[in-house]
């Protein structure tokens, strides 16, 4: 059962309900009986089961070489003899 969430106009809090797809928007807020609004958020879900491979939908890493590469462009340090420091 999904998650709604609403924000009311009079007193500004924001709360959510769980019920069902098919079920009215609520109208009202729970806390001061002003008029609400229903908010669009982002969902997340994860694919599941025989069929989905964790590769297509994680995000692309980077490929062994990618990593390589942005290894060797950083300077290695150098030890400087203590006759320099001094």
């Amino acid at each position: 059962m999904p998650i709604y969430e609403y924000k009311c106009r009079k007193c500004g809090k924001q709360f959510e309900v769980m019920q069902g797809i098919t079920d009215d928007s609520v109208k009202e807020c729970k806390f001061c009986k002003g008029s609400v609004d229903k908010l669009i958020s982002l969902s997340s879900f994860q694919l599941k089961g025989s069929g989905w491979y964790v590769t297509d939908y994680g995000g692309k890493k980077p490929s062994v070489n990618e990593s390589k590469e942005e290894t060797s462009s950083v300077p290695e340090k150098t030890e400087t003899s203590k006759e320099e420091k001094k």
